[in-house]
């Protein structure tokens, strides 16, 4: 039965070792056992020379995400150059699909669509429901129907901090 669990990786190198670990299981002739591999990442804007970036970045470095089917691959992944082992005490720990759902986004609230944009407007507070703002408040300034994005400004030590945040990392405040 397929589960998930979470490798412990050479920070850094998340990448190479699910590309290596894929490949080395494909050569032992084992892929089937693994549904999926991911590197848990978010999407950051940054502005760089005026302009704003969209960026990839890893928010659990030396970590990977694995679906796979344990007793089938465990000496395969453990042998694997970067893996340092499983999370857990002595025994590999799966995760709970709740667990997984949240670290990947995977919620309730993901695949609105541009039909959605009416349901949010300038002035309308939200609850920031996922990523390291989960659980702050904030009023909307400005919606992006393109990008399915909303900036919300949010109070960070007092001060009301323009937050940009996809519709699916939100839901209206009551």
């Amino acid at each position: 039965m397929m589960k998930w669990y979470t490798l412990l990786t050479t920070a850094g190198h998340e990448n190479k070792v699910r590309t290596d670990l894929m490949q080395r299981l494909q050569n032992a002739g084992k892929d089937r056992y693994v549904r999926e591999m991911v590197v848990p990442t978010r999407q950051v804007t940054e502005i760089k020379d005026g302009k704003k970036v969209v960026k990839e970045q890893r928010f659990m470095p030396g970590y990977l995400l694995v679906n796979i089917e344990l007793p089938m691959v465990h000496g395969d992944i453990l042998s694997t150059r970067g893996v340092r082992g499983f999370l857990g005490s002595q025994e590999p720990v799966a995760m709970m699909q709740v667990e997984v759902d949240r670290l990947l986004g995977r919620g309730q609230n993901n695949g609105r669509t541009a039909a959605d944009a009416p349901s949010f407007k300038v002035g309308e507070t939200v609850k920031i429901i996922s990523g390291p703002l989960s659980d702050f408040t904030g009023e909307i300034s400005e919606v992006d129907e393109k990008a399915a994005k909303l900036t919300v400004m949010v109070p960070i030590f007092g001060r009301p901090t323009p937050t940009e945040v996809e519709w699916s990392h939100v839901r209206k405040d009551r």
